[in-house]
Parts: structure tokens; C-alpha cells; sequence
């Protein structure tokens, strides 16, 4: 059956195979050619953002001998600097007619937007399959994803519906919020549909493992991975995601604004895809601690990310220890505490993904920086950053809409703050909940 279902996906997508057809091309290659094709990739996109983007004009002219600086000399890209040029950063061929805005909260806490098109969201799925694949998966194989991302459950969003996602092989649950209930009805369906892989946000299959386990579910011997995305995989949720369903999980590593950066092989190991991207650990000083990663799409000429700060960290691997046993060219990494989200509980059993609040704030310019903080199981503390002044009656709406979805009695306080410090591990937590 999966053959039927491979045969209509290449049928009704076929950009998103030819590019794959691309990845596994590269893939198939020695490290050195691997890595040349890096270094070429590297200088390409470079020069073409110099030539078509105001922004990069901008920022590259001042350099003396642009040309022969080295890599590293080039300027950091910031998430202020893309708020601040957003227009700027679009490639001036790009027809306008057909971009769109896409917006991240990442795990800092500030939203961000940027540009992006059809090709590009094909070759994001294109090198989402690549990964499956190293987990055993074969095109058409049935893929159930559990999603905190309202957006991208949406007809149009990263995993459509209806029958496209029935050409794709593909289910996705609408993982916002859920209650013990609904856990019953995602066992009930895991069992029906029978998937070879799940995928989801690192809590959310967590919670769900939890429960398999407490209730002793029985889940099918189909599962052949499980893929864990979108915040940090601590080594708990691991081991409790593998007991549950009886199949190794996968850590990826990405973002909406550049996604497939790396993944892990059945080995554990953590490959970086260098032929989507370069990535750099920029070190702070600090013994034996991870870098500051530094990621430029090799892919994105829309919207080129060059030496873009995505706001964390990590470690690449030199030595042996750049070596796999799985076969694969592509180098490794260590990723550090990138991304760490809790979940909202309520006293009705109720749980809110953090993604909730990228989504109600996105809509404010003012908010510079947001942290969310559940201190009591009926109590919200909300601290902004905010440029101009948040007024009362915005203030009182946004307490009003957390009431409404959240829990009506939730006591919600906002605090404006001049700064929201960051964590032991430098990383920003946008939500905090003390009532895990």
C-alpha cells in the first residue's frame, strides 16, 4: 500500500521530490565532496546576496575586500536586524505576488516574521523525508504527527489535511491542548492507523508516553521511530517516549525560519545537513561549555539568512569524534538546551502548549520580549518587554482572552519590565510552569 501512496505523492508534488531526489543525491556522496559542494554553496549565496538583497548591499559595502575576507568576518544577522528590515531581506527578483509571512516565536520570546514561498516549503518537506528515512522509514509509509502549532494543522499549513494528507500518508492531531480524555482517543487512533513513525513536540510526546504507560495501552508493533521536534529532548523524555512505544526516538534539530539543519541516525548521532546549511559554535570563553550557534542557508535564496544568530547553542564535533558508523557524510554535532518549553495545566486537567502565547502576542509590535510564569495551578504572571506603553484596555483584553481560553479562573497578572533575564544555560524560557 505504501508503494500506491509514494506513487501519488511524487504524482501530486512532484517539486518536493525532485528536490528530494537532490538530498539523496548529495547524501550518497564521500565527505570531502560533501563538503566541497558546502564551500561552493557558502560562496554562492554569499555573492548572491550581495548582488539582490538592500540589506546585505548594505551591511557588506563597508567591508575592505569583501571578496577575500574570511567567512567569519562577515557581519551576524540578529533577530533585530530582520524586525528592523524585513522588506530589506527580500530578494528584489522575488515575485511579491506569491511570498508570504511566516512568524516564529523560537525560544526566545520575541516573535519574529519572515518570508517564504511555495519552494521553499517544499524543500523543507523534501529534507523532512530525507530525515524519516534515516530512521528505516520508506516513502508512503503512514506518519501520525502530534502538533502544538495551530497554523500548521490549517489546510495550507505545513501538514495540510484532508485528502492531501491521505496521499501523503499523513494524520496529524491537533496537540494544543489536551486532556486525559483525549489522551484515550490518541491511543484508540495510534492502534487504528497503525503508523510507522510519530512526530511531535518533545512535551507533548512525553505527556502521551506517560499515559500509555500509566494506563498500559497497547500500542501496534508498526511504530518503527518516533521523531522528536521543536523544543529541547531531555534524557527523561527519551527514555519515557522509547519504554512507551517500544521504538527508538529521533532528535531534530531546526526552526521554522531555516528547518532541517540536523538530525540523528539509528546511532544517536546527531548529523548536520551540509547541504542545506553552515553552521558555526561561536565558543564565549567558557570551559568544556557549548557554543553560540550561527546557521546560514546554503537553500534560501527568497530571503537569504546569512551568519543568522538563532539563539542557541551547541557543540560541533571535530576529530573521531566527527565520525559515524551509520555511513553518512555528513558531520555531527552536539546540541546544547536550544529550545525548553513547559506546559500550562489548569485545574480542569487542561494543558496549553507555550505556542499559545507566540500566537495571542504575535499581533502586538510593542511586545519586544514576553515570559509567561504558571507560579500557582490558578495563576498566570505575564512579563513584557514593551516599546511604547502596553494601554489598560489592551492589557485588559489580553487578560480577558486568557480567561477564555485558558481557564476562566486563572488569575492573570501582566508585569511591564525593562529586561527579562536569561537562564544558567543562556537560554531565554519563554514559559515557566512551577506546576509540572
Amino acid at each position: 500500500m505504501h508503494q500506491l501512496h509514494h506513487w501519488l505523492h511524487r504524482r501530486l508534488r512532484p517539486g518536493r521530490f525532485a528536490r528530494l531526489d537532490e538530498l539523496l543525491h548529495t547524501q550518497s556522496l564521500g565527505r570531502q565532496a560533501v563538503l566541497q559542494k558546502q564551500e561552493k554553496d557558502l560562496a554562492e549565496i554569499v555573492a548572491y546576496a550581495a548582488r539582490n538583497t538592500a540589506y546585505y548591499a548594505d551591511r557588506f559595502a563597508p567591508l575592505p575586500h569583501q571578496a577575500s575576507l574570511p567567512f567569519s568576518a562577515l557581519p551576524i544577522l540578529s533577530k533585530a536586524d530582520i524586525r528592523g528590515r524585513l522588506d530589506d531581506l527580500l530578494a528584489r527578483d522575488a515575485d511579491r505576488s506569491q511570498v508570504k509571512i511566516g512568524h516564529t516565536g523560537g525560544s526566545t520570546g520575541q516573535p519574529l516574521a519572515f518570508w517564504y514561498d511555495d519552494a521553499k516549503h517544499e524543500l523543507m518537506r523534501a529534507g523532512m523525508c530525507r530525515s524519516y528515512m534515516m530512521s528505516g522509514w520508506q516513502l508512503g509509509e503512514k506518519i501520525l504527527n502530534f502538533w502544538g502549532a495551530r497554523q500548521d494543522t490549517r489546510i495550507g499549513g505545513v501538514f495540510g489535511a484532508g485528502w492531501t494528507d491521505f496521499i501523503a500518508a499523513e494524520k496529524t492531531i491537533a496537540a494544543f491542548e489536551y486532556t486525559e480524555q483525549q489522551m484515550h482517543e490518541w491511543a484508540t487512533l495510534v492502534r487504528a492507523y497503525r503508523p510507522v513513525l510519530l512526530q511531535g513536540y518533545a512535551s507533548v510526546l512525553a505527556e502521551f508516553a506517560r499515559f500509555v504507560i500509566d494506563t498500559r495501552q497497547v500500542m501496534p508493533q508498526t511504530l518503527r521511530g518516533v521523531f522528536s521536534t521543536a523544543e529541547v529532548l531531555g534524557t527523561w523524555q527519551r527514555e519515557l517516549i522509547e519504554r512507551a512505544f517500544g521504538c527508538k526516538v529521533f532528535n531534530q534539530y531546526g526552526c521554522r525560519e531555516i528547518p532541517n539543519i540536523a538530525c540523528e541516525c539509528r546511532h544517536g548521532r546527531m548529523h548536520v545537513f551540509t547541504d542545506m546549511v553552515y553552521l558555526e559554535a561561536l565558543e564565549d570563553g567558557a570551559a568544556d561549555a557549548p557554543g553560540r550557534l550561527i546557521v546560514t542557508s546554503l537553500t534560501n535564496r527568497l530571503m537569504p539568512f546569512i551568519r543568522y544568530d538563532i539563539g542557541d547553542s551547541g557543540r560541533l564535533l571535530a576529530g573521531e569524534a566527527n565520525h559515524c558508523d551509520c555511513g553518512s557524510p555528513f558531520p555531527l554535532m552536539e546540541v546544547g538546551m536550544c529550545r525548553h518549553n513547559d506546559l500550562i495545566r489548569t485545574q480542569s486537567g487542561k494543558r496549553i502548549h507555550p505556542s499559545y502565547f507566540n500566537r495571542l502576542l504575535a499581533p502586538l509590535p510593542q511586545i519586544k520580549q514576553y515570559q509567561c510564569i504558571q507560579s500557582a495551578i490558578d495563576k498566570l504572571t505575564l512579563h513584557i518587554v514593551v516599546s511604547p506603553a502596553l494601554p489598560a484596555e489592551v492589557a485588559d483584553a489580553l487578560r480577558a482572552r486568557i480567561g477564555r481560553d485558558i481557564d476562566a479562573q486563572m488569575a492573570v497578572v501582566i508585569n511591564c519590565v525593562a529586561e527579562i533575564p536569561r537562564s544558567a544555560s543562556g537560554k531565554h524560557r519563554y514559559v515557566i510552569s512551577h506546576c509540572a
